[in-house]
């Protein structure tokens, strides 16, 4: 019980995902998937690549110890 309140503004959420019509803006779009300069937003930096983790997992679930 209680969850009516949640279910109703679910259900605005979505009504209003479905039908809004956002302003996109087609050229920072193009932009961004030509690969040109960007505009202050900059990518996420790189991750660092593990370090040997891969083999202790691989161990830990091996059978033969």
């Amino acid at each position: 019980m209680g969850r009516g309140r949640a279910k109703a503004k679910q259900t605005k959420v979505a009504r209003e995902l479905k039908y809004s019509s956002p302003n996109t803006d087609y050229d920072a779009l193009q932009r961004e998937l030509a690969g040109g300069p960007s505009s202050g937003v900059s990518a996420p930096p790189a991750a660092a690549p593990d370090d040997d983790t891969d083999e202790y997992d691989d161990d830990r679930w091996s059978t033969a110890r």
